[in-house]
């Protein structure tokens, strides 16, 4: 085997690495887990569930974890509502983040009205709603994206779990009215994603990668919303 054609295998390779690792996570698993426990999720040990399903369900999971945003829009609720009978289509390549967290909590009403285990569904919410403030899950995946995904994913992986606390300095009262809940989840999705955009275009605008700081300001907003989530359903206080 001549030299170029190893040389091309090589490149190929990598970039399916880079590729499918890019979009592969949307913060890392303790990232994930800290977010979880911030938020007061009992069961904070499963919030890495829907990472671990993709290693099996592939497609049918890998799409409901980021949103490309392709035709580089503002999020506004009829394009969250739209997303959700988008839920675990493997062809949508986009992606359906905003949708799959409410489509994950309609899961659970319909699991629980069935008298059957229910919590496994909260799980995969409780993933989505970490996703859904990493900021370059929420822009269109080019070329800035695909270099500084990971390394952004991974930013305060070694410590965040020591530092929930920061997480909470960074949190704030999400109101979820029972009476006209998932509006008001709509509204929150809507909010928070395009907080996440704006963040990544200004990453991409600037050529870098986030701060500790802004970091912590992301993940507050997730545990924020996920916290909202389980006392809606009776989880917590």
């Amino acid at each position: 085997m001549n030299s170029s054609r190893i040389k091309l295998i090589i490149f190929l390779l990598n970039l399916f690495i880079v590729t499918n690792l890019s979009i592969a996570f949307g913060w890392h698993d303790e990232t994930h887990l800290a977010v979880a426990k911030a938020a007061g999720y009992s069961k904070w040990y499963n919030a890495v569930g829907a990472d671990i399903t993709k290693t099996k369900a592939g497609s049918i999971e890998f799409y409901n974890h980021y949103f490309n945003n392709n035709n580089n829009v503002e999020v506004n609720p009829e394009m969250v509502l739209s997303q959700v009978n988008k839920y675990n289509n493997r062809e949508d390549k986009e992606g359906h983040l905003y949708g799959a967290i409410i489509a994950s909590l309609r899961g659970y009403k319909k699991t629980v009205e069935a008298g059957k285990y229910p919590e496994y569904h909260i799980a995969f919410c409780a993933h989505y709603a970490g996703d859904l403030s990493q900021p370059l899950h929420n822009t269109p995946y080019d070329d800035f994206n695909k270099t500084h995904h990971v390394v952004n994913d991974g930013l305060v992986e070694n410590e965040v779990l020591k530092n929930i606390a920061r997480i909470e300095k960074n949190m704030y009262p999400v109101n979820l009215n029972p009476k006209h809940f998932e509006e008001d989840l709509l509204r929150e999705i809507t909010r928070i994603a395009n907080l996440s955009r704006t963040l990544g275009y200004k990453l991409r605008t600037e050529n870098r990668d986030m701060t500790r700081e802004e970091v912590y300001i992301q993940l507050g907003h997730s545990a924020s919303l996920l916290k909202a989530i389980l006392k809606y359903l009776g989880k917590i206080d």
